[in-house]
């Protein structure tokens, strides 16, 4: 039996299989506003037969945003168009789940295929906000220390775009608390030099995202799953690391996090990523067996029997899979065909469809 092509019942959703599309940033909306670009690409990935389809790294705000093109939920007039891609997608029976994000110290560039350099303010850029005034390199800005006023705006951006992800109708919001944006800022002792409430001992530097948890749940229906994509480790010494990842999601699983989404770095310019097929499983898996949450692992997943495996061995629930999406939208449907899996394909492409014998 294949077990990667097994359904998920978390809360009030089923996943038909445990294949996800991970969050990836498209760099082509104008103003946060989604279009055809986000449709076909998130569309074609529900065709192709993904459980989950999420969106990339949304921004709550205009100055949460990476780079100008970045999708957005900072006001009402974003919703139509993403209503338009979630009914898209839970019509292809998959499940359309949101990543809200803010970008904080790495924020204010250009798309990488324009260079992906530092946008100052009088070139159409913004002042960028963090935890601490630390940046992240020596080519990226010098943040702004986030007053306690500017913490509670930004965690009631947060509220505002968990309202519009209902009215948009989707069905799972995950959290951005990875790559070193914001909320990872806050959490990270690299980035973040605090010594009020919000810095220092682990405890403060998690009372960000409890805060950003507590009103996301506030206004989030309650069958419907709420996910925290994490970095489990930024790979450099002194920094967060994996035993911080499992303290953080006993206390997250208490407070109502349904799935950790196991990723790593992006914190320190200086890190150091042993990049190889597989090579963030780990995480996934120590944080699920230490913890008893449901985990996703993510990184470098490319072949059917590989991605089945992490799911049979228990090493995660899911896999959100990123660059092999990119070159194979219906990777569901090579892998039901090599794992010998009997899995339903749309009426239109029936015509394609092969079964081993």
């Amino acid at each position: 039996m294949s077990h990667l092509f097994s359904p998920l019942q978390i809360k009030g959703i089923e996943l038909k299989n445990r294949i996800a599309v991970s969050p990836m940033c498209q760099y082509s909306a104008e103003d946060g506003f989604a279009n055809d670009w986000h449709l076909v690409h998130l569309g074609s990935r529900a065709v192709g037969g993904a459980g989950l389809v999420m969106t990339e790294a949304t921004a709550v705000s205009p100055e949460g945003r990476i780079s100008p093109q970045d999708l957005g939920i900072w006001k009402d007039e974003h919703i139509d168009f993403l209503q338009r891609i979630t009914s898209f997608i839970h019509a292809q029976g998959a499940i359309a789940g949101i990543q809200l994000a803010h970008a904080g110290r790495k924020a204010s560039h250009q798309s990488p295929w324009t260079g992906g350099a530092l946008i100052l303010p009088e070139e159409g850029g913004w002042k960028t906000i963090g935890p601490s005034a630390i940046p992240f390199s020596n080519t990226f800005d010098t943040p702004v220390e986030m007053s306690i006023d500017d913490i509670e705006r930004s965690i009631a951006n947060f509220a505002e775009a968990t309202k519009r992800a209902v009215k948009a109708g989707f069905r799972v919001i995950e959290i951005h608390g990875a790559h070193g944006y914001l909320i990872n800022e806050f959490l990270s002792p690299l980035s973040n030099h605090r010594s009020d409430e919000y810095g220092g001992s682990f405890d403060n530097r998690m009372r960000y995202l409890l805060r950003v948890t507590e009103v996301i749940q506030a206004h989030w229906q309650a069958e419907y799953p709420l996910f925290l994509r994490i970095s489990a480790s930024d790979w450099v010494e002194g920094g967060w690391k994996i035993d911080d990842s499992v303290r953080l999601a006993t206390v997250m699983k208490e407070k109502g996090i349904d799935l950790i989404d196991c990723s790593s770095g992006g914190t320190a310019s200086h890190q150091v990523i042993p990049a190889k097929p597989g090579y963030q499983v780990p995480f996934s898996e120590e944080v699920r067996k230490k913890t008893g949450i449901l985990t996703g692992a993510v990184g470098i997943i490319i072949e059917p029997h590989q991605a089945n495996e992490i799911i049979t061995s228990g090493q995660a629930d899911i896999v959100l899979m990123a660059r092999e999406m990119l070159r194979d939208p219906y990777f569901a449907y090579r892998a039901a065909y090599e794992l010998e899996a009997d899995v339903e394909w749309p009426d239109q492409y029936l015509r394609a469809k092969r079964v081993k014998h």
